[in-house]
């Protein structure tokens, strides 16, 4: 069937894209218009392509020496008048065409570099016949260097007026629609790279990322902290409650994990005099995925010699105070229409947070909660400590909005936390909590090498049992314990978490660059491509 048929006669594939009612390319519901535009349009761009070369110019361009990036040129000269620029100022600029609107014997094109984006203003009897030959074969997405002098328009629009043009890299498929952007957020994830040249906001949130991991990095080295490097493939899993990915090292023979937390790393380091270090790590967790989880993802792990866990709970209202600022410009932030206030964060016992904000009939009094009677009443775990910790993750978590610090965690949950000296049956450990979830876990070390083992062999059990998060026995680890590690505490912050509340993100997918997702199968834009290439 004739493409024309289906399209109709009209000016562009982005024409006929509307026609479909169709944003974009890559929304295209009905599988058998999709090939049929997808067809269409690799072939009108590989043609445009042959004439591009046939012009002289290499569709896939060399190096282009640009005087300004674009956002130089807004700050420097974007509220400079018509008047002061009649001096003239020349720049050479390059970046992505985002628009063109022609208009006989010119037209306005604007280009997007790092999130910002700057008219330009090619003019037929402004520049040679063949940069005018070129402009006339620019499809929306190709990447182009311009040469030329700075002036206003007479709408006042700060803009290029082009005298030579360079051609830089060939677009084959067509952006999404410039009103809508991407919107499908299955394609958003897949696709990062089109979703960060159609939703400027996508920028921002991954350069706060990059501001959220500097102000923690330089507070931590201003403290006196190493940064430091740990294993990613570990003989033993450890350091957290979490189901590891398993691979093989052919040439050893020996099966490894890749790491659930660098804990026990870390603290390695510490026994050996390395007295206060931090790593900003990868992470990898064989588990569900969820707006909140993604099997790989980051962390910030600390660790402090000759402290406990106050010392680090005074140590992290100092580094998410300033790190608020570091990233928005304040402590308070909006999240999903609330505000949250950094410079402001509340603490409670894990005892008083449940009956803080326990929701429902049936409020309990301190007393009932500190009653293991009670608890066990309360709840189908085998212990109070474990009852204690169900009752909180049921009924006080998820309103933890405001921040706030949970402290003195049940021995059960925290194999490798001090125990209190006054109340042996919990221990020195502390959670962070905002907008409903855990954003930091922290807590003074167990560094008593026969304790350890106890609580290690009591995870053993659990193993046997069936658990397939619970710790493994590491016996280098005790023996380095058996060394002597000082009094130390130590604390994992998550970076993605952190990062979604201080960008108002829903999803952890948000936040991460390339979130982990299902494989896209042959049916989709990548297996047409290689077919299309392949003619």
């Amino acid at each position: 069937m004739p493409l024309t048929y289906l399209f109709g006669k009209l000016a562009s594939p982005e024409d006929r894209a509307q026609r479909l009612k169709c944003p974009s390319l890559y929304n295209v519901d009905s599988r058998s218009l999709r090939l049929a535009l997808e067809d269409d349009l690799w072939r009108q761009r590989h043609e445009r392509l042959t004439q591009i070369r046939a012009l002289g110019f290499d569709p896939y361009g060399q190096a282009f020496d640009f005087s300004h990036t674009i956002s130089q040129i807004l700050e420097q000269y974007g509220k400079k008048t018509a008047e002061e620029l009649a001096e003239r100022v020349e720049v050479r600029v390059a970046g992505r065409i985002l628009t063109v609107r022609r208009m006989g014997k010119a037209g306005f094109l604007h280009l997007q570099q790092n999130g910002e984006k700057l008219q330009i203003y090619v003019r037929k009897d402004a520049v040679s016949d063949t940069a005018y030959k070129l402009y006339e074969l620019l499809d929306l997405g190709d990447i182009i260097g311009v040469t030329g002098y700075l002036f206003r328009t007479k709408t006042g629009e700060l803009s290029i007026h082009v005298e030579d043009l360079t051609f830089l890299s060939k677009i084959l498929l067509v952006l999404p629609e410039k009103w809508h952007g991407l919107e499908d957020v299955e394609i958003r994830y897949r696709q990062r790279y089109l979703d960060l040249i159609s939703n400027p906001d996508v920028r921002k949130v991954f350069v706060t990322r990059a501001k959220i991991i500097s102000s923690l990095r330089k507070q931590l080295d201003a403290h006196g902290f190493l940064e430091v490097e740990t294993p990613m493939m570990q003989p033993l899993y450890g350091g957290a409650a979490a189901r590891p990915f398993k691979t093989h090292h052919n040439t050893l023979d020996i099966d490894l994990y890749l790491r659930i937390a660098p804990e026990l790393y870390l603290k390695r380091l510490v026994v050996g005099g390395l007295e206060r270090v931090y790593e900003i790590n990868r992470n990898f967790r064989n588990e569900g995925i969820s707006v909140r989880h993604n099997p790989e993802f980051t962390m910030l792990e600390f660790y402090q010699a000759y402290t406990d866990y106050r010392g680090m709970i005074k140590l992290s209202k100092e580094l998410l105070e300033q790190v608020a600022i570091d990233a928005t410009g304040s402590t308070k932030i909006t999240y999903q229409g609330r505000i949250i206030d950094f410079a402001n964060i509340r603490q409670f016992s894990m005892r008083e947070a449940l009956v803080e904000f326990w929701q429902g009939p049936d409020k309990p009094s301190l007393d009932n909660v500190k009653d293991p009677a009670w608890l066990l009443r309360h709840s189908h775990e085998s212990s109070p400590g474990l009852a204690l910790v169900h009752l909180f993750e049921r009924h006080a978590e998820e309103h933890l909005f405001d921040p706030a610090i949970i402290y003195d965690f049940p021995v059960e949950v925290s194999p490798l936390s001090k125990n209190k000296p006054d109340e042996p049956a919990f221990t020195e450990r502390f959670e962070i909590y905002a907008a409903g979830f855990e954003i930091a876990n922290a807590f003074t070390e167990l560094n008593d090498p026969q304790e350890q083992r106890r609580r290690f062999e009591q995870q053993l059990t659990r193993i046997e049992g069936g658990d397939e998060e619970a710790h493994m026995m590491d016996e280098d680890y005790l023996r380095a314990l058996s060394c002597g590690m000082p009094p130390a505490g130590g604390e994992g912050i998550g970076i993605d978490r952190l990062t979604m509340i201080l960008t108002d993100s829903k999803s952890i997918r948000d936040v991460i660059l390339f979130p982990l997702l299902r494989p896209e199968g042959e049916i989709g834009i990548a297996a047409r491509l290689r077919e299309l290439d392949s003619q």
